[in-house]
């Protein structure tokens, strides 16, 4: 079966495509960067992503549940209890119980995941502040809001 293949016709379609372009080498960029965290920090792409999640949320002093990260994952939560097992066990979380509600807990980064972490990633975040800050604050605002548009269009919320 063949596929159609557009072709841009209009300069609004190959500025379209430039970003379309564009998008595809970040994509390709990042997935380069975090094969090389996943080798470094000896850990699946799933525990990587519940480390940046975590590191996420830290820095917005928000507290984490294993329902969050099951929901933020796309997992179950039979899933979520083994990469937590995993990663309690490897040194990088640890559950502790939930400062407000006695049934649940939280889960949080030990300071030694924290340090490896930056330790692995902090070159290539410190490599993508220095372009950002190349950006007025309009321009920035275009760029989030087209980022956020783009990821809910391609990863629309469950």
């Amino acid at each position: 079966m063949m596929t159609e293949r557009w072709v841009p016709q209009t300069d609004h379609e190959h500025a379209v495509m430039r970003v379309l372009t564009s998008i595809r080498a970040v994509s390709d960029a990042m997935e380069r960067m975090h094969s090389g965290m996943k080798g470094d920090m000896e850990m699946n792409a799933t525990d990587v992503a519940a480390l940046r999640m975590l590191i996420i949320r830290e820095r917005q002093e928000r507290s984490v549940s294993p329902r969050d990260i099951a929901r933020h994952l796309r997992i179950s939560t039979a899933s979520t209890t083994k990469l937590l097992d995993r990663l309690s066990d490897s040194g990088h979380v640890e559950r502790r119980p939930h400062p407000s509600d006695r049934r649940g807990l939280v889960v949080v980064l030990t300071d030694s995941a924290r340090q490896t972490f930056f330790r692995v990633f902090g070159s290539h975040l410190r490599a993508m502040r220095e372009v950002a800050s190349r950006y007025d604050e309009a321009e920035l605002d275009v760029i989030a809001r087209f980022l956020d548009d783009l990821s809910g269009a391609m990863d629309p919320p469950a």
